[in-house]
């Protein structure tokens, strides 16, 4: 036996370490969000990251290698085509796609645009790919004129419903994502988003915390769906759960912010002795990645650094750390979608003196195959690495 009761799995939303060796068929051939962020902001100051091993994965301004780490060490690459949350994560728990899901940079066709008007009652906004926030400065006075509601998407295979929350209640809002996810069954497209917002014009339009995501369910059984069935308890923290359409998980806890997030899962250690904890850290990838902001990018992963250090000391010998991310969302490089690059991968328990090399690793999926190792489950791909834990 291993000894591991627990594992604590962070994924650390569109923390890229560099370009991966298909990146230019999808346009990110320059792309390396980590290194990037520290060059812009001149270093950065991560100590907790740095002693596990993060200077080690790749090269860091202010966050250089140890000689000893005291994590395991390594990246990933994603076996998976495509560079969206949905599929980083399904490969993280195990599930491969052969095929990119699909996407449409140009907006949907009008057999689309006119099913989801039926749907809404009203033909939407919009049906371009844009950004967020600019979206709303364009829209969002002409959205509260009219009531129609602004659909966009970007070159991820993303259908995005825009609200304001005193037009379409997000309640209501919601019900029209569940109902458009349907309608998109036969088109391959991976998820639909509710974006609801507040405001009185477009100098003060907010997107709010209650963004809901409403993507399809895993073509196939993950780790998640294995665990459960062995009895094995399973909790996610953040958007995780919804990324898996709720399946997979006995408890699902949202929270609004990274730093919510990292409190919740503080509290969580306290509640649950046994098991997965699965935690998502979105606000590098949607606060600051798709909004080109280095600068914020820089001041997330400080607060995680900090908050770092007291789940570190919540745990101990038969717990598991595992610190990893999904794709890349370099805020340096044009445009504001995803990145195809290697993800970090950091393994630390309390019981290991100091870490050793896990090289780079040829697809997420070895995460699964590592959490199947600890509880004893089967698991259909990925090589695990827990002998280097």
């Amino acid at each position: 036996m291993n000894g591991f009761k627990r594992v604590v799995l962070i994924v650390l939303d569109g923390v890229g370490v560099g370009a991966l060796p298909d990146a230019s068929a999808y346009g990110d051939e320059h792309a390396a969000t980590l290194p990037h962020v520290a060059e812009v902001v001149g270093g950065l100051s991560l100590p907790n990251l740095q002693r596990l091993g993060l200077g080690n994965v790749c090269e860091i301004r202010g966050v250089p290698p140890l000689q000893n780490p005291a994590a395991a060490w390594g990246k990933m690459a994603s076996e998976s085509a495509g560079k969206d949350s949905v599929t980083g994560h399904w490969e993280i728990a195990g599930l491969v796609r052969a095929t990119p899901f699909a996407s449409f940079p140009e907006g949907f066709p009008d057999e689309i645009i006119n099913k989801f008007t039926v749907l809404a009652g009203l033909k939407p906004l919009g049906n371009v790919a844009a950004s967020g926030t600019d979206i709303l400065r364009q829209l969002g006075e002409e959205h509260l004129a009219t009531r129609r509601p602004i659909v966009y998407t970007s070159s991820d295979s993303v259908f995005q419903i825009a609200a304001h929350e005193d037009i379409l209640p997000p309640a209501v809002l919601y019900q029209l994502c569940a109902q458009t996810l349907e309608m998109l069954r036969s088109y391959s497209l991976c998820r639909v988003i509710a974006r609801p917002f507040v405001g009185d014009s477009a100098d003060n339009f907010k997107r709010t915390t209650r963004r809901h995501d409403f993507p399809v369910a895993p073509a196939g059984q993950t780790i998640l769906d294995r665990l459960q069935q062995a009895g094995v308890s399973t909790c996610g923290i953040g958007k995780v759960a919804d990324l898996f359409g709720g399946r997979g998980f006995d408890q699902s806890l949202t929270t609004r912010n990274n730093l919510e997030g990292l409190e919740t899962l503080q509290q969580r250690l306290n509640q649950q002795q046994q098991g997965l904890i699965f935690v998502n850290l979105v606000d590098f990838d949607m606060l600051y990645g798709h909004r080109l902001d280095p600068v914020g990018f820089a001041a997330a992963l400080h607060e995680f650094d900090q908050q770092l250090s007291q789940i570190l000391q919540q745990l101990t010998d038969q717990d598991l750390l595992l610190i990893t991310a999904d794709h890349g969302c370099d805020p340096t490089t044009p445009g504001t979608d995803h990145s195809r690059e290697h993800v970090p991968l950091l393994a630390w328990s309390p019981r290991v003196g100091s870490g050793r090399p896990l090289g780079t690793r040829s697809s997420f999926a070895d995460v699964a195959a590592t959490l199947a190792e600890v509880f004893g489950v089967a698991q259909r791909c990925g090589a695990s690495f827990l002998s280097a834990c």
